[in-house]
């Protein structure tokens, strides 16, 4: 059985009436209530109830984490973002699902991450997949059926080593990790199209942080992939610069009013050019070790705000709640109210805020991969 609405087994009938019994306390939270939503989880770990649970907890955290509810009508993604990233939605496959291109040619990653924090850019990304959602919400209201999985296309054409750029690399790792972790059973299938062997190269250094059914689903395509293309779009649903009859209202074949057409980003855009930031403190840091900061929050609703910028490295920095000032607790017998992860602080300034719904101890801890210097400024 696929384990879908209307096609389920005895056994993971019972796992989803399990599922759901084990997840009320948390079910107005959830994006959706559906079946069709409650399935995903479970497919997604072979119908282990458990491990569904956990898999969903952990993702409702990260929605209220990142604030994926508003993230498509509130936040506002920085411009280099919008104006020199290439591709997005366009057109439906022949089954009602939305297609999403993703163009590398026109993108010189290193720029893009001069430009922004990691954590934008990943917002970015967080928000591409909630309105891929948001839009197979629309067209099963559209045609009267469920639509719950995206076409994805992966244009490789001018693919050069500068895609290769470790920061950049490991950034798609951890997007590729997001992805899998919050957004299951919504790939139906991705097209990979004029690859040549720095495809293979590229592939082989994130693969590993795909699941193994979401790697069957990756299509690596040949000489014809403008006649397989046209088996899964209709050719009104193509644009006409891959084989179809898709144009924008003046005719344009590359549908630029859809799909954005990336370019090189200018140095005006590099943060560490026009961020001036005055820091209150300035330390090194040596290799594999890590510095800590403690801040006593007195009353619920304080806001703890945060700015640091590393030199010659990426830093880890996360934020941990304990009860009592000076007291040493290791980071696992803490609370973690802001996950603890790298940032390319070396590239680009990072800051954050985080609202204390309970008086305690933050614990401001960062650790790095090599030797570094560290400045940061934290307000109270």
């Amino acid at each position: 059985m696929s384990g879908r609405v209307g096609d389920l087994s005895p056994r993971q009938a019972e796992a989803l009436a399990q599922f759901r019994e084990k997840i009320q306390d948390v079910l107005p939270q959830c994006p959706s209530q559906s079946d069709h939503f409650m399935l995903r989880w479970l497919r997604a770990r072979n119908f282990n109830v458990q491990k569904a649970e956990t898999m969903l907890r952990k993702h409702l955290e990260f929605r209220k984490l990142i604030k994926a509810d508003t993230i498509t009508t509130e936040w506002k993604p920085p411009e280099v973002l919008e104006k020199y990233l290439a591709g997005g939605i366009c057109g439906y496959d022949r089954e009602g699902s939305p297609v999403y291109y993703d163009v590398v040619g026109p993108v010189d990653p290193k720029p893009i991450l001069l430009s922004v924090s990691k954590q934008d850019f990943i917002k970015y990304k967080v928000r591409d997949c909630e309105m891929l959602w948001k839009e197979c919400d629309l067209q099963s209201a559209r045609l009267g059926k469920t639509v719950e999985s995206v076409t994805m296309i992966y244009d490789c054409e001018d693919m050069g080593l500068k895609h290769l750029w470790k920061p950049a690399a490991d950034l798609g790792g951890e997007i590729l990790t997001m992805f899998e972790d919050n957004y299951p059973e919504t790939l139906k299938r991705l097209f990979v199209i004029k690859a040549h062997t720095l495809f293979s190269v590229a592939y082989n250094l994130v693969k590993h942080f795909l699941s193994e059914e979401t790697r069957r689903k990756v299509i690596v395509l040949g000489s014809n992939w403008q006649e397989v293309l046209l088996k899964h779009i209709d050719p009104e649903e193509l644009p006409g610069i891959y084989g179809g009859k898709m144009t924008d209202p003046d005719g344009d074949p590359r549908c630029r009013t859809k799909l954005k057409q990336g370019g090189q980003v200018p140095h005006s855009y590099y943060a560490r050019e026009f961020i001036k930031v005055q820091y209150d403190q300035c330390v090194s840091i040596s290799r594999g070790s890590s510095h800590q900061l403690e801040y006593e929050i007195l009353a619920p609703g304080c806001v703890l705000r945060w700015q640091f910028c590393s030199e010659g490295a990426d830093i880890g920095f996360g934020v941990f709640l304990k009860k009592k000032l000076g007291e040493r607790m290791k980071a696992g017998q803490m609370q973690e109210v802001v996950p603890s992860q790298r940032y390319n602080a070396h590239l680009v300034p990072e800051d954050g805020f985080f609202t204390c719904a309970e008086p305690g101890v933050c614990e401001y801890r960062k650790t790095i991969k090599g030797i570094m210097s560290e400045i940061m400024k934290i307000n109270s």
